[in-house]
């Protein structure tokens, strides 16, 4: 997170989850972590289901179809309470494009799933034994 002259780098890995899930989490996490409301952000992200989701409006129908047939139901919750807080763009760049801060979102991430603390994805973890 950049702010001014100011840099945050937040991460943390997990035993079993999706990327997709991490990518939805990184967006969450950086939100919930501005402290105050009404702050213009940008959210760069390499991830076109989080980007496409948010900027095409596609989880505000989710809800209105109760997200039916959608995965990650619990962490759209989480995004869509701090959604209205801040009055957030979002914008797509491509991953492993030599983008610097991009590049460096991928390094925590890589060092982070691999590391020997890893938390214990609770939510995907209930869906997934529910499917065998």
């Amino acid at each position: 997170m950049l702010s001014g002259g100011h840099r945050k780098e937040i991460s943390e890995g997990f035993k079993l989850t999706t990327n997709n899930r991490m990518e939805l989490l990184a967006v969450i996490v950086a939100l919930e972590t501005i402290k105050g409301e009404n702050h213009s952000v940008t959210v760069y992200s390499d991830s076109k289901y989080v980007v496409d989701s948010i900027e095409k409006g596609w989880v505000f129908n989710w809800v209105k179809k109760g997200f039916k047939g959608k995965k990650n139901v619990d962490l759209w919750k989480r995004y869509l309470k701090i959604h209205p807080k801040n009055p957030v763009k979002y914008v797509w760049v491509k991953g492993h494009a030599n983008i610097p801060e991009n590049e460096r979102c991928d390094q925590l991430a890589v060092e982070a799933a691999e590391g020997d603390n890893l938390l214990i994805d609770k939510e995907y973890e209930k869906v997934e034994k529910g499917l065998f």
